[in-house]
Formats: C-alpha cells, sequence, structure tokens
C-alpha cells in the first residue's frame, strides 16, 4: 500500500503541469481516479495502487527524479541566473519539478557527469565526505606529475589558504593528463589541489560518482533518467536505508 495525494500535487509532480494548472484540469471534469471523474483538487489517491487518467491518459507518477547529465562546458551549476545559461536549461519539460537540483556542483568550465535530483536526503548523502563516495575526474595539466605528487595527495593536501583536503587519489595517466579521485567537494577542490603541486589544469572532467559513469555512448548535453538498479546502488553507495528504490524511476 502506497501513500495517498491530492490530485493537484500528483498531477504536478509529473513535471507535465503547474499545481495551478492541474487544480483547472480536476476542476475541468477531464481528471479520473480508477474510471470515475473527480473534481476537488483536494481529493486525494493512491498512485501505486489506482489509476488516474487524464482525458483517458493514464498517468504515471514518481515521487522523485534522479537524471544523469554529461555536462558540457559553458553552463553554470545552478538552478537560475540572470546571466548565464544553467545546467536547468538542459533538462527536458517533462522531468521539470519544483526541489529538482544538481548534486554538488562541476565549474563552467568543467564538463562530465552530473547527477539531478529532487530527493534531498540522497543529495546531502552524496555530497558529504563521511558518507566516502568517490568522485573521479581526469584532468590535462601542463606539466608532468610525480611520485612526490601522488603521495602527496595520498598524505592529504592542504591549500594555500589553510584548507585540508582529505587524503587522495592521484593516478598518472600519460605526461600531461591524470586521473584523480575524492570524497569531498571543497570549491574548485581538484583544480587547486593539482595547481598547489604545480600542474595547474587545462581542462577537467569527472567520469563517475559512486557506481555511476558516463558510460561509452553518452555525448555531452545529453541526459537520462536513471534505471531502477543504478538508483539503489547510488542509495547504497550514500548510505541511504530503507529505499524502495522501485518507486524511485520510471
Amino acid at each position: 500500500m502506497g501513500k495517498a495525494l491530492r490530485l493537484d500535487k500528483l498531477l504536478s509532480d509529473t513535471g507535465r503541469w503547474s499545481r495551478k494548472e492541474a487544480r483547472e484540469l480536476v476542476r475541468s471534469g477531464v481528471v479520473c481516479v480508477d474510471g470515475t471523474v473527480v473534481r476537488a483538487g483536494e481529493s486525494k489517491a493512491d498512485p501505486e495502487t489506482q489509476t488516474v487518467t487524464v482525458r483517458g491518459e493514464r498517468i504515471g507518477w514518481q515521487e522523485f527524479v534522479y537524471l544523469l547529465l554529461y555536462k558540457p562546458a559553458g553552463y553554470l551549476t545552478a538552478t537560475e541566473d540572470a546571466h548565464a545559461p544553467t545546467v536547468m536549461d538542459l533538462v527536458p519539460e517533462e522531468y521539470r519539478r519544483s526541489g529538482l537540483a544538481p548534486v554538488g556542483r562541476l565549474d563552467k568550465d568543467t564538463t562530465g557527469l552530473l547527477l539531478l535530483t529532487d530527493d534531498g536526503g540522497l543529495n546531502h548523502a552524496l555530497c558529504s565526505p563521511r558518507h566516502h563516495v568517490d568522485k573521479v575526474y581526469l584532468a590535462q595539466v601542463e606539466g608532468e606529475g610525480s611520485q612526490a605528487d601522488v603521495d602527496a595527495f595520498a598524505a592529504g593536501i592542504t591549500l594555500g589558504d589553510g584548507t585540508k583536503c582529505l587524503p587522495a587519489r592521484l593516478e598518472l595517466v600519460e605526461p600531461g593528463w591524470c586521473r584523480v579521485t575524492v570524497r569531498e567537494g571543497k570549491f574548485h577542490q581538484v583544480k587547486r589541489m593539482l595547481a598547489s603541486r604545480g600542474l595547474p589544469v587545462k581542462t577537467l572532467k569527472r567520469e563517475s560518482m559512486g557506481p555511476l559513469g558516463l558510460g561509452k555512448w553518452m555525448k555531452e548535453g545529453e541526459i537520462r533518467p536513471l534505471t531502477v538498479e543504478e538508483v539503489g546502488k547510488l542509495r547504497e553507495s550514500a548510505g541511504v536505508d530503507g529505499a524502495d528504490s522501485s518507486k524511485y524511476t520510471k
């Protein structure tokens, strides 16, 4: 047995209508619950056990939205900005809803994996260093790293302003390229850590977060919902307990 929701909220949660538009739909008599017309927006329905239709079309519902975006350069990781495009401009209309926000932050010129969700508890857990969720970045740098740099990352770097970073992993891929794994998300952290070792960053791409990666076929600017299995693994990696992942994704 699920939980009963107000019809206007249930409809607006789909992202297809605003709360006001949902109320107007209900009042107009085009919304049915189990085949019966309902005209009061405050009426409730259980989307897990009852059938809700609008003009005969069955309405799918999910409590939370989880999206994976391959962020391109040039977009701010923010929900809105008056002067520059944000990652929210890349979200299809059907997924936009109140509370949807990026998980963590990628710089405007940084590309790669970015999660967006309206599950505030999971968002907080994924960003908290105490949950030990790895974030892996591929960096193109000026200069070449050394074993001394690898050791410094492993010991935990203290930045010039006194900021202390948790121990991290630095992998030297090839001259001019390295891979960095961190478990926290301080301001410009990866760039600042590399710069502190004399390795200024030229390009930066996040390859993965916890169990999720971009895969081979996603292109910059593409976005997709997570699968039920991915949501379950993500919640497990973040230490979020008591979740039935089957109700979180279409």
